[in-house]
């Protein structure tokens, strides 16, 4: 008989993917499997952030099992959309769904049931795998997927897509009732869960960053960035959450010989933003890099900036803005006055976020802080502090797994 406790994870995203979601799983997997867990994973194919099945996995079976750092893992073939649409998504989840629900009839026993949302249908295989095996479900929240659906108009606002806006809303928080603890990445988000459930409390369980893996003092010149130019980097995935609209018309505010644009990443949206960025030859585009590089590609760059749309209200501190404070460089940040983001610059009096839509504004800052090194590396400075204090792996992980064991016990 096993006498290690059992965890098993239901997530849309995994190792071999590095980036977002599918970074954070893989890692806090892998730290529980360290820690002495018997670890199990059901997933998909990865396909993030190009929206594509991996050109390594496209010929395995359907069904596929293989060991990942010790860790079990079982993935199903997903449907993937060509294009990123609301349907397309859904699509995915169904897909994804299924899929999970048939893998988790080959897990044995557990002891608890981590479920990620995005992919907030999954909490139901999730939910009946953990009724049948007498666990415990944690549903975290990375994502409220159908709010960003909703907020971005991948669905018309007319009748009918406001009644499919109900029925949706109405079942996610049936799922999310399902759970024994909710946890989320930021407080804003917290609060919103409480909103949507039964719910009192949420437990906080923020993405970190890593003193090991994004580290100033280790980095070494990426062969993307320029050490001639004073350049600006964007690095991440490319999706119609970003306001590339605004970028745009930064782009043509530039009249600065010195300054170039490196965008380093994939995404649903990179085709369309190459073709409406050719006028500009000071912009590169690069392939995302592996996350052994990453290091080197953040602390390279002189300013990381990240343009969020300032009529959707974020409710996270998006996990790349930790990278990008953590490397010791300045950030550009443009978003909603509400979002987490702006709240914590304004806590902690850090410069860089911008919540105006005014170019000119953004712009007059960039030159400042081009021509000011010092000033630039104070905030650099402050905002590398202000992480490492905040939101470093070891407390953070830590913090999970004394809650893993209270509700384990329980």
């Amino acid at each position: 008989m096993n006498t290690k406790k059992t965890i098993t994870i239901f997530t849309g995203n995994y190792a071999p993917e590095d980036t977002a979601i599918g970074l954070y799983t893989s890692q806090f997997a892998t730290f529980l499997s360290n820690k002495g867990y018997d670890v199990s994973v059901i997933t998909g194919f990865p396909y993030y952030p190009k929206w594509k099945i991996a050109e390594t996995y496209k010929d395995k079976n359907t069904y596929f099992t293989e060991i990942i750092d010790g860790i079990t893992v079982f993935r199903y073939k997903q449907f993937v959309p060509k294009k990123v649409t609301f349907w397309g998504r859904i699509k995915l989840m169904l897909s994804l769904t299924w899929g999970s629900f048939q893998n988790s009839k080959k897990i044995k026993e557990t002891d608890l049931v981590i479920c990620l949302v995005p992919l907030t249908l999954s909490i139901l295989p999730a939910y009946i795998l953990a009724k049948k095996k007498n666990a415990k479900l944690w549903v975290h929240v990375q994502d409220f997927e159908f709010d960003l659906a909703f907020q971005s108009g991948l669905l018309n606002t007319n009748f009918f897509g406001n009644l499919i806006k109900k029925s949706v809303l109405r079942f996610e928080t049936f799922l999310f009732n399902k759970a024994t603890i909710i946890s989320s990445i930021s407080y804003n988000m917290m609060e919103k869960a409480i909103e949507k459930t039964k719910f009192k409390s949420v437990f906080y369980f923020p993405n970190w960053v890593s003193v090991n893996n994004i580290n100033p003092s280790i980095a070494k010149q990426h062969n993307y960035i320029n050490p001639d130019k004073f350049t600006l980097l964007y690095s991440g995935n490319v999706g119609e959450k970003q306001d590339w609209l605004f970028f745009e018309a930064f782009c043509k505010n530039i009249n600065d010989a010195d300054i170039e644009i490196a965008i380093v990443g994939d995404g649903a949206y990179m085709q369309k933003l190459k073709a409406k960025l050719t006028a500009f030859s000071f912009i590169k585009f690069y392939e995302p890099v592996p996350y052994n590089e990453l290091n080197n590609l953040l602390c390279s760059a002189d300013v990381h900036f990240l343009f969020q749309k300032t009529d959707v209200q974020d409710t996270v501190m998006p996990s790349k803005i930790l990278g990008m404070m953590a490397s010791g460089k300045p950030s550009i940040i443009t978003g909603n006055k509400d979002s987490e983001v702006a709240k914590i610059f304004k806590e902690n009096n850090f410069s860089g976020f911008f919540s105006e839509n005014n170019t000119k504004q953004v712009v007059d800052y960039l030159i400042k802080i081009k021509k000011e090194k010092n000033i630039a590396f104070q905030i650099g400075e402050k905002a590398k502090h202000f992480v490492l204090e905040n939101f470093s792996e070891n407390t953070i992980l830590e913090n999970f797994e004394a809650k893993i064991k209270e509700i384990i016990k329980n």
